[in-house]
């Protein structure tokens, strides 16, 4: 579990954790100029504790919007935000300690070991060094054999890691990954998967951004898609991905044909290739013995078939779309 003794800063927060790490109501920004672009229209999200937490959308969405107002960067224009129970507003400070942000981008003193950074950013929170877990953070993001190790001759997804530290030097209750495995190779997105996991069996609640969505179907138990600034979906992972009543056949015929039958056509195939019939269908009001019995019909047999369940990717597109953002 979390270490009980956090930064001084963390006093003042709930003795019990709350049902929601974090909590937005009617969250709104307006950047003001010419145009006075509003990136968050009244927005409402509950992040449960101790879950990984997905929010998607696409770029100018306003997810780094609402992060940066979070992490005390950005002012809002309206609505309240509490971060393990304390309000932003109220008691900015303890807010701020008690989240960790890991950003995208890679960015560390290199002149410093992985233990001097760690020793140092503890510091700037405020930890006394009786209360740091330098150690138990370097092993827990498996660097501790690169303790001592220069900064620079890491690799890069050893540089992940150690921004993931750094985040968790306060021993903050709610982590947010901004795209962490972006650019980075299978395996590496792989290792850091598996911190995630790690982070969250410690009691860690963790909000991911990312725009690998399968990475997001992988992870996640709960997602919101935001869009335009509003929240087009938010649901548990498997519910959201039951929404869409959409499944892809594809049929193999033993037999290429160059034409497509009418009669298949007012069924809704089309011809992927000579051998090849795909239709796009709704489980919910399609009879597959029907479609079945049709191909029959017209003298053709089916040598295989298979079907493409809808994905979190069709769902994202479906939802983004429909409001005319493509991302």
């Amino acid at each position: 579990m979390i270490a009980s003794s956090l930064s001084s800063a963390l006093s003042t927060q709930p003795a019990a954790a709350p049902a929601l790490a974090v909590e937005v109501k009617g969250l709104t920004k307006v950047y003001a100029g010419k145009r006075g672009v509003t990136a968050l229209k009244g927005i409402d999200l509950g992040i449960p504790t101790g879950s990984i937490f997905g929010l998607l959308g696409p770029n100018g969405a306003g997810k780094s919007t609402m992060i940066n107002i979070l992490a005390g960067m950005v002012i809002k224009t309206g609505g309240t935000a509490r971060i393990w129970g304390i309000d932003i507003d109220e008691q900015p400070r303890q807010a701020r300690a008690a989240i960790g942000i890991v950003p995208q981008e890679i960015a560390m003193d290199f002149f410093f070991t992985p233990r001097e950074l760690l020793e140092m950013t503890a510091g700037f929170y405020g930890v006394p060094k009786a209360e740091r877990r330098t150690d138990e953070i370097l092993e827990m993001v498996s660097l501790h054999e690169k303790a001592n190790a220069s900064t620079r001759s890491l690799s890069g997804g050893m540089r992940r890691r150690l921004m993931v530290a750094k985040a968790m030097v306060h021993s903050p209750p709610v982590l947010v990954l901004d795209e962490p495995t972006a650019g980075v190779d299978v395996e590496l997105r792989q290792q850091l998967w598996a911190m995630v996991q790690k982070l969250r069996q410690r009691g860690v609640t963790i909000m991911l951004t990312t725009h690998y969505l399968e990475e997001a179907e992988e992870l996640c138990d709960r997602i919101a898609i935001i869009n335009h600034g509003q929240v087009v979906a938010c649901d548990d992972t498997a519910t959201l991905l039951g929404q869409v009543d959409d499944k892809h056949l594809m049929m193999s015929l033993v037999q290429p044909i160059e034409t497509l039958p009418a009669t298949l056509a007012a069924h809704g195939f089309t011809l992927a290739a000579p051998d090849t019939l795909s239709l796009r269908y709704a489980p919910s009001r399609t009879q597959l013995a029907g479609l079945f019995a049709a191909v029959a019909a017209e003298g053709l047999t089916i040598r295989d078939v298979s079907t493409h369940e809808s994905d979190l990717e069709d769902i994202f597109l479906q939802l983004t779309r429909s409001t005319g953002v493509h991302p």
